[in-house]
């Protein structure tokens, strides 16, 4: 069970601290009690009060606050206690203990769920005699009284347990002199109580038990639809993060093996990984012959010859012989762990939509109180009896409750998002689905997007091939791979810089050299060609190697799916205009621009974006890092470079084209649900708090119309899942 910490408890915890080579820490905990968007924003804020915090991110879907702290000297346990007095118990974040108290609470929700059910079918057992008596049916006083008091030895206990879930909440928040939603929920529910319990002892005309344990019935499916929710988004994360072995072999400094826990693993620590198993950490190769598998990073499914000294990433299979690796990171900084993180960044994220949602949110507390207090005081004036206005103010209170509002984006995003991993998708925040869901112009880079992106040499000697392939091992450029898989194993350059959108320069057998495009390596009578690369000495001869690309299969049914959904489409490529041209008509691209650099690429996109059109920028390169940042949306193939991956706001991990199309259908749809739900909740609220005030609604019709509410918005949310 996970503890929490107090003023006494919580000690030294500097050992929990992540420190960076700047002097700045990191802090991850594990907060329990935040359930909606008011939480977030509320933790968020006053995390950011405390001295030493420069930024706080807390993410609905794990639990996990992930702080970023000035200096190392900061005192977690000062920001435990800070959360605890906020009312949300925090711990060091461990996933194990994520795991056991998100499994915990699922248990916890169904149980109250299985009693509250029990509760409110029995509770009507004895209320519909009732409801019948209202209709001049027969039902005298006397046996009107004993159904009163029947429901109410069965709805009153349900009710006490089932509610335990908000009561615990609303008294954390209240003993740290703050509401959140729980506190009116629970107050409705124990005035409601109250109020029946007077009623049935005064031989009185109504009671409402079964309306009390209703409510809290139809409140936890939404608790626990919400759970289940945020359970398949975590999933996905969860699903890669498995792949990770619990255990690796370590090599001792006397060589011995042992197996120890994968989170024990430190940078310098020294690994063997046996053929058929996946590295476990982001690792540099020590020796061994290394043939890696790495289509679930990259997409790439040929296997990768890997050179020692080279870096293997957490995720890779290894197909070949036995390995020794030097870790270079720990398990929470590999590749793998970062893919991971990009999901659950994509299920919880402060988009337009969210922060609209926290501003109706944070209204919500002192404005439905001072409406309750109001229908009460002022039902009184009118001449109502204090019985009476206490009702309409207790169904107020249940009536307005915006959980609806709460989850009418999250529940959206979530589902959105883990719709769009199923289909090989990694959606990096709920902004970017807001800003591909606008887009009206879609920009492909060629080489690598509409195309295979897997050269290969054509006419090129092997003297020229073999002098330039240790340069070519030392980049990840697809022209460069071309080249190694052509050459097949050997030596690698030194000294090794690769220039953005030009190429690379380094050192072989003590001569510096150059491989790219023209111009870099010293040719200046040539135009610049993507399917060509250029390779010279600094004072020797410069030859060429020309390449051939094919478009992917489904390149020409993914420009025609963007075009009858409205979009306009265009090639920005840095190739010659011929093989530019090419391959824009066997896709069916009428639009495109050859021979730009990496500035004019941004340029046209900048200049696109003055027009006013909303442009999705798709590209792999070096040279389309600055386009993506640029435009409205991006998207990066799983098979580009990390720095086009990290200026991309959705990643692709198979490649696919139509994987865009499918994204931007999604996006639309999220759009849309998202509004419809705003729509609703609003629509729900302007109709129910009136017909609450005067009257029109009692607690039990207020608890049906207000969970209804949470359930009609979680539902619709769910209509992502399957494409309608």
């Amino acid at each position: 069970m996970a503890l929490t910490f107090d003023a006494a408890s919580t000690g030294d915890m500097s050992a929990f601290l992540r420190r960076r080579e700047d002097g700045r820490a990191g802090l991850d905990l594990l907060v329990t009690g935040a359930r909606c968007a008011g939480c977030i924003s509320k933790i968020e804020r006053e995390m950011l009060r405390l001295p030493g915090v420069e930024s706080a991110r807390l993410n609905l879907s794990t639990g996990r606050l992930a702080l970023g702290l000035t200096s190392a000297a900061v005192d977690p346990g000062h920001v435990i206690r800070a959360l605890g007095s906020l009312g949300y118990p925090a711990t060091p974040f461990d996933p194990g203990a994520a795991l056991q108290q998100r499994d915990r609470e699922g248990r916890q929700l169904i149980l109250a769920l299985a009693v509250a059910g029990f509760g409110a079918m029995n509770a009507m057992m004895f209320s519909v005699p009732i409801w019948a008596g209202l209709f001049d049916q027969e039902l005298g006083p006397a046996t009107r009284t004993v159904m009163m008091w029947m429901s109410g030895a069965i709805g009153a206990p349900c009710a006490v347990f089932a509610g335990m879930t908000f009561f615990k909440s609303a008294w954390r928040s209240l003993r740290a002199g703050r509401a959140n939603m729980d506190v009116p929920i629970s107050v409705g529910v124990i005035l409601t109580l109250a109020i029946s319990f007077s009623e049935t002892f005064l031989n009185g005309r109504d009671a409402y038990f079964d309306a009390a344990v209703s409510l809290l019935f139809l409140l936890l499916i939404g608790r626990w639809l919400d759970h289940k929710l945020r359970s398949s988004a975590r999933s996905a994360a969860g699903d890669l993060l498995a792949l990770q072995a619990s255990s690796v072999s370590l090599l001792d400094a006397s060589g011995r093996e042992r197996s120890v826990p994968l989170s024990e693993v430190r940078p310098g620590d020294v690994l063997r990984v046996r053929p058929g198993d996946r590295i476990p950490v982001d690792a540099t190769l020590e020796a061994g012959d290394a043939l890696l598998d790495n289509s679930l990073l990259t997409g790439e499914s040929v296997p990768e010859r890997v050179a020692p000294g080279a870096l293997c990433r957490a995720g890779a299979v290894n197909t070949a012989g036995l390995l020794t690796l030097r870790a270079r990171a720990a398990s929470e900084d590999s590749a793998l762990a970062a893919i991971a993180r990009l999901i659950e960044a994509g299920a919880q994220s402060r988009s337009r939509y969210v922060r609209l949602a926290d501003r109706a949110a944070a209204l919500y507390v002192p404005v439905v109180h001072a409406a309750a207090l109001a229908t009460f005081a002022g039902g009184w004036a009118f001449g109502l009896e204090p019985r009476e206005a206490l009702i309409r103010a207790v169904a107020v209170l249940i009536v307005t409750c915006p959980c609806a509002l709460g989850l009418a984006v999250p529940a959206v995003q979530i589902v959105a998002s883990a719709r769009l991993f199923r289909k090989g998708v990694l959606v990096k925040s709920g902004a970017a689905l807001e800003r591909l869901a606008e887009v009206d112009h879609v920009v492909f880079d060629k080489t690598g997007v509409l195309t295979e992106g897997r050269p290969a040499l054509i006419h090129t000697p092997s003297s020229v091939i073999a002098m330039a392939a240790p340069l070519a091992r030392a980049s990840n450029h697809p022209m460069s791979r071309a080249v190694v898989r052509a050459a097949g194993d050997g030596p690698v350059a030194e000294a090794v810089v690769e220039h953005a959108g030009l190429g690379v320069e380094g050192v072989i057998n003590g001569r510096r050299a150059r491989l790219g495009r023209a111009a870099f390596v010293g040719v200046t009578t040539a135009r610049p060609v993507e399917t060509e690369l250029w390779f010279g000495f600094e004072d020797g001869p410069k030859v060429r190697l020309r390449f051939s690309d094919t478009p992917r299969p489904d390149a020409a049914r993914a420009v025609a799916a963007l075009r009858e959904r409205g979009l306009t489409v265009e090639i920005l490529s840095g190739d010659q205009a011929g093989v530019v041209e090419t391959v824009a008509k066997a896709v069916g691209i009428c639009d495109w621009r050859a021979g730009l650099l990496p500035q004019d690429k941004a340029g046209a996109v900048d200049a696109l974006t003055a027009a006013g059109r909303k442009v999705l920028m798709v590209g792999d390169g070096l040279n389309d890092a600055a386009a993506l940042a640029r435009a409205h949306a991006a998207i990066a193939p799983g098979s580009a470079i990390e720095a086009s991956q990290n200026a991309a706001d959705l990643v692709l991990t198979d490649d696919a084209l139509m994987a865009v199309v499918e994204a931007i259908d999604v996006a639309r749809s999220a759009r849309r649900r998202a509004l419809e739900n705003f729509g609703f909740a609003a629509l729900y609220n302007l109709v129910a708090a009136p017909a609450a005030m005067i009257g029109l609604v009692n607690p039990f019709v207020a608890a049906l119309a207000m969970s209804g509410s949470s359930l009609v918005v979680t539902l619709n949310a769910l209509r992502l899942r399957s494409g309608r």
